[in-house]
């Protein structure tokens, strides 16, 4: 699987993200603008380690043209969803794709693709979850119905 996060703000949340790819064996995409630079010492502290265990690029803005032509399928998860994240079957090759922590996901994604959008559920007074958090859930929910874990 692939994890995909879209101009990620926070370095520390992305060090973490790293270390659930790394124990998961999932790749990392990052899509710029970033809001740190790759050699952030947090962001590396964050990881750790773990860096050297996982594939990670970076892409540029036009995410957008690459998803138009994926062969792949991809999930977009985001609040502004009403589907549950446990509604969908995940398969080894799926894309999650998270928005930044400021400012989520781009309006595009939603309106050219509406229905592969899902949430985690929250109490609705609640704001968000920490994207880093966000991740874990996700993947772990996709590796369980796999049956990745030994």
């Amino acid at each position: 699987m692939k994890v995909v996060l879209c101009q990620p703000q926070i370095p520390q949340n992305t060090g973490n993200i790293v270390r659930t790819c790394s124990v998961t064996g999932c790749e990392l995409v990052l899509v710029e603008p970033l809001g740190f630079s790759i050699s952030d010492r947090w962001l590396k502290r964050a990881g750790l380690d773990y860096w050297e265990g996982v594939s990670v690029s970076v892409v540029k803005e036009d995410f957008l043209s690459m998803l138009e032509n994926a062969q792949q399928p991809f999930y977009f998860f985001s609040s502004k969803s009403t589907k549950k994240y446990t509604e969908v079957h995940y398969q080894r090759d799926d894309w999650l794709i998270f928005g930044s922590e400021t400012s989520g996901l781009p309006p595009q994604f939603y309106e050219r693709w509406p229905e592969r959008f899902v949430q985690l559920p929250m109490v609705p007074s609640a704001r968000c979850l920490n994207l880093a958090t966000s991740v874990g859930i996700a993947v772990y929910e996709a590796w369980r119905q796999q049956e990745f874990i030994v």
